[in-house]
């Protein structure tokens, strides 16, 4: 299986930046798809952004334009640079990963794995 830990999250002020680490572990594969959602308190999951293997990459809506998505295949290292911070970004983010989702590598996948998640609060 695959083993993901998030890393990076805290307290930011808005309008500021962050960036959250994933380091992936334990596969024998690179996985197809990988990415990141969040969860705020009393809402609903919600895809921030993923990207496939073939460096293609898929934003949600709130995030467009702010947030970026990349990734180093020799480290296993992914990575969500988050600019112009919002309060309404707080949320708990995790990592998630996917080695079948082929087309389906977008931010409505539900991640056949995923990390223990990293909270971030905008305030």
């Amino acid at each position: 299986d695959v083993q993901l830990v998030e890393s990076g999250g805290g307290s930011v002020q808005p309008g500021r930046s962050t960036r959250l680490t994933c380091t992936a572990s334990r596969y024998d594969y690179r996985p197809w798809c990988m990415g990141w959602f969040r969860q705020a308190p009393g809402k609903e999951r919600e895809g921030v952004a993923t990207i496939d293997r073939r460096g293609n990459t898929v934003y949600g809506d709130s995030v467009k334009g702010r947030f970026t998505i990349s990734q180093d295949d020799d480290k296993r290292i992914l990575w969500l640079q988050m600019n112009s911070l919002k309060p309404e970004d707080t949320a708990m983010y995790y990592c998630g990963a996917d080695p079948f989702a082929g087309a389906n590598c977008d931010t409505n996948l539900d991640f056949r794995y995923q990390g223990q998640g990293t909270q971030v609060t905008v305030s």
